[in-house]
């Protein structure tokens, strides 16, 4: 949509304050979203760019209990952590504040009391599990029990680690509580729930047929979740930890943090800007754009503007350029199992070097599928790219002219032919830059960027200045002259990407400010304009600090790897009647298609000798649904129906998890026919 706007209100993730930023965070949100202001803010224009952390929900309540402390003293012991490292890698947050404050809690309480006083909620009562020794409803994950698709004894009431389907507490077999061990009830709560099905048709317009442009991976997920129908999803839980219901008799209730949170932009612009914080929120001429990871799609695409929708005066967003996952040395970055970089520890080994990693992380940004950070790629795009590339030619061009010009910027002569070729090749770079900061490719900015730095060590390899140095001081003069200008323009070029670098080349060529609009000018430089002592912009990394890395990371893996191939304990034993009251058989997979709004949750029409039968199992992450059909599977026949997701399933597929993690199915020969009795 080609609309004008007078400003653009950047936000991004709240990360969440029950641990530090890993590199994955910088990578998936807050590079690009400051990659974007920098570039704002060079061309003149009025922007403000918004974070905070996140500080409320079940996570960090549960963290508490386990340390034996305040859920405020877990909050304030990350919150600082975080909003530091944000610093430190020159993230420039407006304003960086968080969810815990008195004035997050009245904005988002005045939130929730306006649509509640316009009757925007459904007031639904249900039954939820209690504990009656802790006097105390329970949040999904206050439950543990036993996994109706895999029979992992630990699965939580949202969710099982084991297999990764999506649970309802209700799902759980002998459900227990986690605060005092004992087996809740079940007992009757009031929650008010937002009705996204009223959202719908608006949402369906305002996305699928207004905004094409979205990047593929958003506009596909909004398209999927569109066409299986929204549902009402609650907005407040039973919780002590949080923002609580402002309405008359909703003791112990809280804002669930999902609505909570995103209402934390509007409450840090208006801790920013008490006075004017309405033109940022609520005027047409606002570009509003929320950086995030895919796993926030659904919620800053469909729920958060159904929010701000409900309320009436708020501005919707522009665009939403999502990113997917950045993975480590082949691996899903895990928290849990500390397979991460952390940020504040990479300082610590790699001080001074914020810029290798935003240089690396936006080179290999996963922003169309997800990608993988190693650190022999780390290794190789700084010795290859930043030293060999960028560093090499402001490196000799600064010493050049200390060499033979004296330090100060030459008089340039007649150009060239060739110098004015160069030339109009630079200034096409610009604009390709401009396109691809415009679409938020921001990986295919930066080559642009570094072509610059090609176009300048070329020029300089073509042109021999320390040749001409001997016979001909004014050709001299000219080379060193465009080359300089080259060097002050990559200063601006890389501003957005390597702040830290392009300070240090204008403090080097003793230029204070530069902006956008001067990026591809050749007087940038006046002659006699005096330059400072030339310094390396970046070091070779040698082979030894990159094996110390990997060889951390490798004694991670082998921490894990000792507490994960412990095998489960055995179970009470049983008696062999017992056994044979199983009925277990061969089936053939005829179809097999993922179960909708299920992520992890496959649903199979088997063959079993009698006529057929539907059976779910949440093997999603560990097989793709294509693969299976017409392969044989073991299965349980005489298993109690079940309904799942709205689908009864008739049996159970039997799969092996081993120690390390994955699931393999238990299949036999393909030449057993189908309804044939293991025993």
């Amino acid at each position: 949509m080609n609309k004008r706007f007078k400003r653009t209100l950047i936000t991004s993730a709240l990360p969440y304050a029950n641990g530090p930023v890993h590199i994955g965070h910088l990578a998936g949100v807050y590079v690009p979203a400051d990659i974007y202001a920098r570039y704002l803010r060079l061309k003149g224009q009025e922007v403000l760019f918004i974070g905070g952390s996140d500080e409320h929900g079940v996570p960090i309540a549960l963290k508490a209990k386990a340390e034996g402390v305040t859920p405020q003293e877990i909050v304030d012991r990350y919150h600082f952590l975080i909003k530091k490292s944000f610093e430190d890698f020159g993230i420039t947050f407006d304003i960086y504040s968080r969810t815990s404050s008195e004035i997050h809690h009245q904005t988002a309480s005045d939130f929730f009391r306006k649509l509640y006083d316009k009757g925007e909620f459904i007031e639904k009562t249900s039954e939820q599990y209690y504990d009656e020794e802790a006097k105390q409803f329970l949040a999904d994950r206050y439950i543990t029990g036993t996994c109706p698709y895999c029979r992992s004894e630990n699965a939580y009431g949202d969710q099982c680690e084991t297999c990764g389907t999506s649970l309802s507490p209700l799902d759980l077999i002998n459900p227990k509580s986690t605060i005092s061990g004992s087996v809740p009830v079940l007992k009757e709560t009031k929650h008010w729930y937002l009705p996204l099905d009223k959202h719908e048709a608006w949402l369906k317009k305002w996305i699928l047929e207004n905004h094409k442009e979205w990047k593929t991976n958003v506009y596909g997920q909004c398209k999927s979740w569109l066409e299986m129908g929204l549902q009402p999803r609650a907005v407040s839980r039973d919780l002590d930890w949080g923002v609580p219901v402002p309405v008359e008799g909703a003791e112990g209730k809280v804002l669930y943090v999902w609505f909570d949170a995103p209402i934390g932009y509007i409450s840090n612009t208006i801790e920013l800007l008490p006075n004017d914080w309405e033109k940022w929120w609520k005027e047409e001429d606002t570009k509003l754009l929320h950086f995030i990871g895919k796993d926030n799609i659904v919620f800053h695409c469909i729920v958060f503007p159904a929010m701000l929708k409900a309320d009436g005066s708020y501005i919707l967003p522009e665009n939403v350029p999502a990113n997917e996952f950045l993975n480590l040395e082949g691996d899903k970055i895990s928290t849990s199992r500390n397979w991460a970089i952390w940020l504040h520890e990479y300082l610590e080994d790699f001080p001074g070097k914020q810029d290798v990693l935003r240089y690396v992380l936006t080179a290999n940004a996963p922003e169309t599928k997800d990608n993988d950070f190693t650190w022999k790629d780390f290794q190789a795009r700084n010795n290859n790219e930043l030293v060999a590339i960028l560093g090499n030619f402001v490196n000799r061009a600064l010493v050049l002219t200390q060499k033979y010009v004296e330090g100060k910027i030459p008089v340039r002569g007649e150009l060239t032919d060739y110098d004015k070729q160069t030339w109009e090749e630079f200034i096409g770079v610009k604009k390709e830059m401009e396109n691809y900061l415009e679409l938020y490719r921001f990986r295919d900015a930066l080559k642009e960027a570094m072509n610059l730095a090609r176009i300048g060590n070329k020029y300089l390899a073509d042109t021999e200045p320390w040749k001409t140095a001997k016979t001909d001081k004014e050709r001299t003069a000219t080379i060193l002259n465009i080359s300089l200008q080259i060097t002050a323009n990559l200063a601006i070029a890389f501003e957005p990407f390597l702040p830290f670098t392009s300070e240090k080349i204008k403090r080097i060529i003793n230029k204070e400010t530069l902006n956008w609009s001067e990026l591809g000018s050749i007087d940038l430089l006046k002659p006699n304009h005096p330059i400072n002592q030339p310094e390396l912009l970046f070091e070779k990394i040698e082979d030894e600090t990159i094996e110390k890395q990997i060889r951390k990371l490798q004694d991670t893996k082998k921490a894990n790897d000792s507490k994960e191939l412990k095998a489960e304990p055995i179970k009470e034993n049983i008696v062999f009647d017992d056994f044979t009251k199983l009925d277990i058989r061969v089936g053939k997979v005829l179809e097999c298609t993922k179960v909708p709004k299920a992520d992890k949750l496959l649903q199979f029409k088997i063959d079993d000798g009698l006529g057929g039968r539907t059976i779910l199992s949440g093997i999603a992450a560990h097989y793709k649904a294509e693969e299976l059909i017409g392969q044989n599977v073991c299965f349980i026949a005489n298993l109690a129906p079940r309904t799942i997701k709205g689908i009864e399933s008739q049996g159970m597929i039997l799969s092996a998890e081993s120690p390390d993690g994955p699931v393999s199915l238990i299949q036999p020969v393909s030449d057993i026919p189908p309804g044939s009795k293991i025993s």
